[in-house]
């Protein structure tokens, strides 16, 4: 490809409530278009949906389009094999199907890789070479760049580490949302708030949560020693609340100190970095 920054790009965030296409254009976004899912809709029907989407962005002199999915992919034929909360697709042909409706190349890859691979073209982890991006939402999702390029693995299995067993279970279990209702009886975010006015239960809440979160980084270190963490989703915008006992955590049971004292862990900090990080992949093609 043509040097990034005199491209025009388009990228697709396929989400189970929403589709978002953006056009970039000389490294920014200039054009945001966003509809329903319609996850539990046929598949054609979705696929129609991201169509529709990426239309209202398409124009003449795009290079390439690139689609993050909440699924493994097979990275080289761009079929997904499944994707969480729509129900209809299996082994969807996204990459074909899209190539022929718009002529022009399409990437597609699990959404959790893309948005560490945007987060080291577009976000906090430019300058780096080595980068982990860590999703905690729902679920606990992560991607992995090495030496500057993203490494998927073989089955677009690499960097899954919410599914590592642990403690009986395995790390997304405690390390996502779904740790804040099933041991407090209250949604993270509404933790968050109750924290931002000085609760000390909520306080102790994100705590615990650490005490987990940390094995979880832990982990992240010893696998891929990254020079860089950068985290997004729901429950990482209430960083600020865990971010000290995290780090207390770390630099008493993290074997390598010296390391530690190089690796960053930051937020997310760009509103749009889904779609930004799925046109990345066009740019992982360079």
């Amino acid at each position: 490809m043509r040097k990034s920054k005199n491209l025009k790009l388009i990228g697709v965030d396929l989400g189970g409530t929403n589709i978002r296409a953006g056009l970039i254009e000389r490294n920014k976004l200039v054009a945001l278009e966003k509809n329903p899912t319609h996850g539990h809709a046929r598949a054609d029907v979705v696929v129609e949906g991201i169509c529709k989407t990426i239309a209202a962005v398409f124009c003449p002199g795009v290079a390439g389009i690139g689609v993050g999915v909440p699924s493994i992919v097979d990275v080289e034929k761009g079929i997904v094999y499944s994707a969480n909360n729509i129900p209809s697709w299996h082994m969807v042909p996204l990459k074909k199907l899209l190539e022929k409706r718009f002529r022009v190349p399409v990437y597609v890859n699990n959404d959790a890789k893309c948005f560490a691979l945007g987060e080291f073209r577009f976000g906090m982890a430019r300058g780096y070479k080595n980068v982990v991006g860590v999703i905690c939402g729902t679920g606990l999702g992560s991607g992995v760049v090495v030496n500057g390029k993203l490494y998927s693995g073989t089955n677009c299995g690499a960097g899954e580490i919410g599914n590592i067993p642990y403690m009986g279970k395995k790390l997304e279990y405690y390390c996502s949302g779904r740790f804040f209702p099933r041991e407090f009886g209250i949604d993270a975010s509404t933790a968050e708030q109750r924290a931002d006015q000085g609760d000390r239960k909520a306080i102790k809440m994100f705590e615990a949560f650490a005490e987990y979160f940390a094995d979880m980084i832990m982990t992240v270190l010893y696998a891929f020693d990254p020079e860089i963490i950068v985290l997004g989703g729901g429950v990482n915008a209430a960083y600020r609340h865990f971010k000290k006992p995290l780090w207390k955590k770390l630099r008493v049971e993290y074997h390598f100190q010296n390391a530690l004292k190089n690796v960053k862990i930051v937020q997310s900090k760009n509103e749009h970095i889904a779609v930004l990080a799925a046109a990345s992949l066009c740019l992982d093609r360079e």
